[in-house]
């Protein structure tokens, strides 16, 4: 016997209504009901620093290749890696190609012969044109040169050569402090003072970075021209001001407020305040609470009913040893 229209129309109701009871009943057992709680802070005095951290290498400010004048043979060095130099000092002695060759003949005729040489025809000397430091000396006495190879080269100094993003080189500024580590020895930490800025761009994976020369105040013995280094340049900072977590400070409609607890220890309420400098981890607080206060930061957690675990309302339940003795 078929079924009439009206049987299966009260069929499909009473599937939909199994569905809608069924899925009221799975979201009431398992779905926990949130618990609010709430973690407490409360402002600090200290100190904080608002930062431009990047990457930088360690370079000489000014890299100065020394050539000798005439082509020949390199007679003397008298410096090496390292060393410090002054201005007008002798690095090196240089005979011409000519004297090269006038002194190699001499020596088949003897030693006054080569003496004699070696007072009419003087070396060509390479002088230092600047105080400095030695970095390069990788030739040695005998070598045959050009006046295109570099006999050595001489750094003025030291300095952090930072590669600061497009989106942060506004706020870099000549003369900011500047904090300097080195990859190879985390644990030293330099300062130094933003002492140039170049004003043309270098592209580098498709975002352009300016050059910020960084001047140590001074330079450990471990620094070396290549090396690899962090830079944390300091934009902006004030000392004993009042702050709290940037987790507790909310923003709504360009206002900020926070959650302070009064009165009873359940009654929260939203109190405006003006904030200051902030940093990745605080915002300063100018007014609106004080260190007495108690700031509350909302933490919602989800959490299941009792006796509600590891249960499925559309199984089959097993009845209790009580219920059986009342049947």
């Amino acid at each position: 016997m078929k079924a009439g229209k009206p049987q299966l129309i009260w069929g499909a109701v009473a599937v939909v209504i199994a569905l809608v009871a069924g899925s009221v009943v799975y979201r009431t057992v398992f779905v926990g009901k949130p618990k609010i709680s709430y973690r407490e802070y409360r402002p600090e005095i200290g100190d904080i620093r608002q930062l431009v951290s990047t990457t930088a290498t360690i370079t000489p400010q000014n890299r100065l290749e020394i050539k000798s004048p005439v082509s020949g043979r390199i007679d003397k060095i008298l410096v090496k890696e390292g060393d410090f130099v002054k201005k007008g000092q002798v690095l090196a002695l240089v005979s011409s190609t000519e004297r090269a060759a006038l002194l190699d003949a001499a020596t088949l005729k003897g030693q006054s012969e080569i003496d004699y040489w070696n007072k009419v025809y003087n070396q060509t000397a390479l002088i230092s044109p600047i105080d400095g430091q030695v970095i390069v000396s990788s030739l040695n006495p005998g070598q045959t040169i050009t006046t295109s190879d570099a006999v050595m080269v001489l750094s003025d100094r030291l300095i952090v050569r930072a590669n600061v993003d497009e989106t942060d080189i506004g706020n870099v500024k000549l003369g900011q402090k500047a904090v300097i580590s080195l990859d190879a020895y985390p644990d030293i930490h330099v300062e130094g003072v933003v002492d140039h800025i170049y004003y043309e761009s270098t592209l580098v994976n498709n975002v352009n970075i300016y050059h910020v020369d960084i001047v140590p105040r001074k330079v450990p013995e471990v620094f070396r021209s290549g090396m690899s280094a962090n830079v944390d340049i300091v934009v902006n900072e004030k000392d004993h001001v009042l702050m709290l977590p940037l987790a507790a400070v909310k923003s709504r409609n360009s206002h900020s407020f926070v959650l302070k607890r009064v009165a009873a220890p359940d009654s929260v309420k939203r109190t405006p305040v003006r904030i200051g400098l902030s940093d990745d981890n605080n915002v300063e607080i100018v007014s609106g609470v004080s260190p007495s206060d108690v700031i509350l930061v909302k933490n919602a957690a989800y959490s299941l009913p009792k006796n509600s675990a590891g249960t499925n309302p559309f199984m089959p339940q097993r009845r209790s040893s009580q219920q059986n003795r009342q049947r």
